[in-house]
């Protein structure tokens, strides 16, 4: 577990303190760091140097593809590392989606990562980024990512890509086989533990700590994050954990259905199956792009399997148990996460009464207790709210609450900024609109694509500086702090959280009830063996029996 450092009274105190050690020659030429498996050499600007597109793992390709990454060859010669690498193949989605952020160069040799660094770190904290894209879009590359903003604040950033789609979860009896574990899918996290496996053995040399090292993602970044406080194959490789919306729901098992889901080996029978492939043999020989395209198209499911190996049992088992990894957590969710992700949220009634009966039909003598958190006053923002809560909201305090009670420091927040782009959209806090204030990608040179919603004003570039602080100051002590805001104290003390709302505002249990009532009903659907993801609010079973029938 994690010692936590007393905290600095300031990010520059942090970042004076760290700037005292030599990792690259003070010249004007470009940086060069040794590495175990070569040397680098990358770009300084502005008192922070990058080194983008390193490979942490061979290419994933041939006969490597769909196996467990193998750690990089040392080579000779100095790599250039002032570009990035190519993002993972990935499927297509629509022009039109604020998501929508196509790679500029996109392969299956793919397993590279960038750093950015104050020039001349020692010993710096390091944050670990895992992007989002629900396990089958995005990358490393995409400029919101940019590591600049925290390396300017003392940290050694770092972001990784990993494989996706079918090429990164897939599951298969024959790959299974061909498993020293027996086991097969789960490459996308076996590819994120090689890289923190690099990170261990590497980071030093551009200045970071290999003894405090965090991990951060966000929404398949942040279920990652999660996988990773859970699988044994990532104990000890980092120290702390940051999650912006997770979920927890049932997933699928390597060789059994559970939870109404078919074993994932099945799923990639049927897939092989509807390919007319019938072999891995045959599937390996397919386009890697084809490949993605055509099991995008077939909906294969990008997520984690339960292996028994890097994913023992079912996350929410695993956090019953007490038994994940015991480190500093900081981890909220959004106020209105479902507003871009409307495919997940069922229509609502047209009126106050016809919601209330759905409600009362769905969940009997449980009906008021959820009717006082999601009223039927107005049905549409409460059928939002509740789907909301069932991903997101249940998820990110459970998960606070979890790390809270093995007596490791965590810290809850709601992001709930309204600001004019979003607004005028209608999709204010929407899934991952915290990202810009994160990056401090707000103003008008922040590097967001043609579809998202820039917030460009005052208000929003002090809140982006105020959560910047957060972020880093937890990755550099265990404890976010921020002279630009109050303290934020541990979820421990009294349901604790901080509101981004205009600006930061300390409070206490964000949703009254919600936790409680999800926790109960989660229970429930565990018990009768049924999958609790999206079974709620008026998608819960209907009964309209007598009171208490939904028990």
């Amino acid at each position: 577990m994690t010692r936590i450092a007393k905290p600095l009274t300031t990010l520059s105190a942090l970042a004076v303190l760290l700037l005292t050690g030599c990792s690259q020659p003070e010249t004007a030429s470009a940086p060069r760091v040794q590495t175990a498996s070569g040397t680098v050499q990358g770009a300084r600007a502005n008192g922070v140097v990058s080194f983008k597109g390193i490979p942490y793992a061979e290419a994933p390709v041939d006969e490597l593809r769909w196996r467990a990454p193998q750690p990089v060859r040392p080579r000779d010669d100095v790599l250039e590392a002032t570009a990035f690498g190519p993002s993972c193949v990935q499927q297509s989605i629509p022009a039109t989606s604020i998501y929508n952020d196509p790679p500029t160069a996109m392969s299956e040799d793919c397993l590279s990562l960038n750093v950015w660094a104050p020039e001349h770190a020692a010993e710096a904290p390091v944050m670990v980024w895992i992007h989002g894209g629900s396990l089958r879009i995005g990358g490393a590359a995409q400029a919101m990512y940019d590591g600049t903003v925290f390396a300017e604040r003392g940290i050694v950033f770092v972001s990784v890509n990993y494989r996706l789609g079918a090429l990164g979860w897939m599951a298969h009896p024959e790959l299974s086989a061909e498993s020293p574990h027996g086991v097969s899918g789960n490459y996308g996290l076996l590819d994120q533990i090689e890289a923190l496996r690099w990170v261990r053995e590497n980071v030093a040399a551009f200045g970071g700590s290999p003894d405090n090292v965090t991990v951060m993602g966000e929404s398949a970044g942040a279920l990652s994050v999660t996988y990773l406080l859970t699988s044994p194959l990532a104990e000890g490789l980092f120290d702390k954990a940051i999650v912006q919306s997770t979920n927890l729901r049932a997933f699928p098992e390597l060789d059994q259905a559970v939870f109404g889901l078919p074993s994932a080996e099945d799923t990639g029978l049927r897939m092989g199956r509807a390919l007319g492939r019938t072999t891995i043999a045959g599937l390996r020989e397919m386009d890697a792009e084809t490949l993605t395209q055509e099991t995008a198209r077939l909906r294969f499911s990008s997520q984690g399997t339960i292996d028994g190996w890097s994913l023992p049992e079912q996350i929410i088992d695993v956090l019953d148990r007490n038994a994940q990894a015991p480190v500093p957590l900081l981890a909220g969710f959004n106020s209105d996460e479902l507003r871009t992700q409307r495919i997940l949220v069922p229509e609502a009634p047209g009126t106050p009464e016809e919601y209330e009966r759905l409600i009362r039909c769905g969940y009997g003598s449980r009906a008021d207790a959820y009717l006082a958190i999601y009223p039927s006053d107005d049905p549409e923002q409460s059928t939002f709210d509740a789907v909301r809560d069932t991903i997101y909201g249940w998820a990110g305090e459970h998960l606070v609450r979890s790390q809270t009670d093995i007596g490791a420091p965590a810290y809850l927040y709601m992001f709930d900024h309204c600001y004019p782009a979003a607004e005028a959209l209608g999709i204010c806090g929407f899934h991952a609109s915290e990202l810009p204030f994160v990056f401090g990608q707000t103003g008008e040179d922040a590097a967001l694509t043609a579809n998202w919603p820039a917030p460009v004003d005052d208000t929003d570039e002090a809140l982006s500086a105020a959560m910047i602080d957060y972020w880093a100051s937890f990755a550099a002590t265990g404890q976010p702090v921020s002279e630009a805001g109050p303290d934020w104290l541990p979820y421990a003390q009294d349901q604790s959280f901080m509101r981004f709302d205009g600006a930061p505002h300390l409070g206490r249990d964000p949703v009254p009830g919600m936790y409680e009532f999800h926790r109960d009903w989660v229970a429930r659907q565990r018990s009768q063996g049924e999958q609790w993801f999206l079974q709620v609010g008026i998608n819960a079973p209907q009964t309209c029996q007598t009171e208490g029938s939904a028990e």
